[in-house]
């Protein structure tokens, strides 16, 4: 996926989860922070990121804060996709050619079942598979945990997956990792415990947990290859 317009700005604060102060060509400007999670680890005063100008000229905020190179002692820093969207968009295109299908696979987004909305369904001769993608940009040592905050919205999704399977559906939780130079990708159980429990029962009952990681710029990112999952 590619964005159309992409300026660099100097992070200065976060004043809360939606908006953000950046030093763009010299002024300071509110931008919309396109995730909402806590992302402290990435939003570092002074650092270098990414935004993408706005279509509408009737919104309160002109760019959406979508990346940032992040600081590493002793290495360069890492460019990173925070956009919340882009996982989704980037699974749309790839899915097709990911392997994981036939070519004569029907693939619908946004599929409610249960009581959840799943970012994906497919059909593809006998299979009937719900995907449910998690995006993740907490790196740590070059191992990406997810979540970064806690999600019982996200245990929800597992628990309903793991119902799935027990009435005939395939099911699969996608781990998509805004960023290379990653070795795996494990559950952060030190945020949120409850999560990783619940992955490891929904794996055990016959869910799917993939990872894929993904080639960022400034302007895009794109699904690049599989890495494993610790579970």
């Amino acid at each position: 996926m590619t964005y159309t317009r992409v300026v660099e700005g100097r992070f200065l604060r976060r004043p809360n989860r939606f908006i953000a102060q950046v030093e763009i060509d010299g002024t300071e400007q509110t931008v919309h922070v396109k995730n909402t999670g806590r992302c402290r680890e990435l939003l570092v005063p002074g650092c270098r990121v990414y935004l993408a100008v706005a279509d509408n000229p009737a919104r309160k905020t002109g760019y959406d804060l979508i990346g940032v190179e992040k600081r590493r002692d002793g290495k360069p820093p890492l460019c990173i996709n925070m956009d919340s969207q882009a996982p989704n968009e980037a699974v749309a295109e790839w899915l097709p050619q990911s392997g994981l299908f036939s070519g004569a696979a029907q693939i619908r987004r946004e599929v409610t079942w249960g009581g959840s909305r799943f970012d994906f369904y497919v059909e593809d001769g006998e299979r009937r598979v719900f995907i449910e993608v998690k995006g993740v940009t907490l790196e740590e040592d070059g191992v990406a945990r997810f979540p970064d905050a806690p999600t019982e919205r996200g245990v929800k999704h597992l628990q309903e997956l793991t119902q799935a399977v027990a009435q005939g559906y395939e099911a699969c939780v996608l781990f998509v990792v805004q960023m290379k130079q990653i070795t795996e990708v494990r559950p952060n159980d030190g945020t949120h415990p409850a999560f990783g429990e619940a992955l490891r029962q929904a794996a055990a009952a016959g869910v799917s947990v993939l990872a894929v990681d993904c080639v960022v710029t400034k302007d895009s990112m794109e699904i690049d290859g599989f890495i494993p999952v610790v579970l």
